[in-house]
């Protein structure tokens, strides 16, 4: 078995924008072989961001509107449909090479599920994945963690969002991932157990991601004083 190395970049909270153009920069840097597989753990302000298929219409309130609740609307490149990303949310965007670990755009989104359904678990919650045509998580029919993605040569980005304990009242503004007549929950909603700082979380979140994507190098890397 190869030792496959991951460099985690543990960033604290970041604008949207410039998460977006940090990624594009990964992705031909790895496609360049210039850096080895990175995954990105990190927070956004309250974000809405639709995938290349534009389905704006999904967004409830006018563009004038996004304002008076703090919240800002990007386009971008990847799979899936409207979201929200905001405070107390865990994101990761993996920026990985596909051919080195030898899997398919499928099976890749699979284990991506498998990440955010084993730290659901850890904490007493039992998520499971959608039926055929509802990307991400969910615990019953609420939905608890997003997956879009972008594949470009063979490289990845985007990725998943897990909800810890966001204000859930930003997705009332929106048809979640296009599925009208669902519910979105949290981690904190759902969960029995007294839940640890964030931070703890997230850590967890990129240990299940380690172990789900069978990395056995992994260089821990502080960005949140950028």
């Amino acid at each position: 078995q190869m030792r496959r190395s991951l460099e985690v970049w543990k960033m604290g909270t970041v604008n949207y924008l410039e998460a977006l153009k940090l990624q594009e920069k990964l992705a031909s840097d790895r496609k360049a072989l210039k850096i080895t597989d990175t995954l990105l753990s990190l927070q956004h302000p309250p974000t809405y961001t639709v995938g290349k298929r534009e389905t704006v219409h999904n967004l409830l309130i006018p563009d004038s509107e996004l304002k008076a609740i703090g919240a800002e609307l990007h386009y971008t490149q990847r799979g899936g449909d409207i979201t929200f990303h905001g405070p107390h949310q865990a994101i990761l965007y993996p920026i990985v090479s596909l051919r080195d670990i030898g899997l398919g755009a499928r099976k890749y989104v699979e284990k991506l599920e498998l990440t955010m359904i084993e730290l659901a678990s850890m904490y007493g919650v039992k998520a499971q994945v959608g039926r055929r045509c509802e990307t991400g998580v969910w615990v019953d029919d609420r939905k608890i963690g997003a997956i879009g993605v972008r594949i470009s040569s063979g490289i990845t980005s985007h990725g998943l969002a897990f909800n810890m304990d966001p204000d859930l009242n930003y997705f009332k503004h929106i048809v979640p991932c296009g599925i009208a007549d669902k519910d979105v929950t949290s981690l904190k909603k759902e969960a029995d157990v007294e839940l640890p700082a964030e931070e703890v979380i997230q850590e967890k979140l990129i240990a299940c991601f380690v172990k789900i994507f069978g990395y056995s190098n992994v260089i821990l890397k502080d960005k949140s004083k950028l």
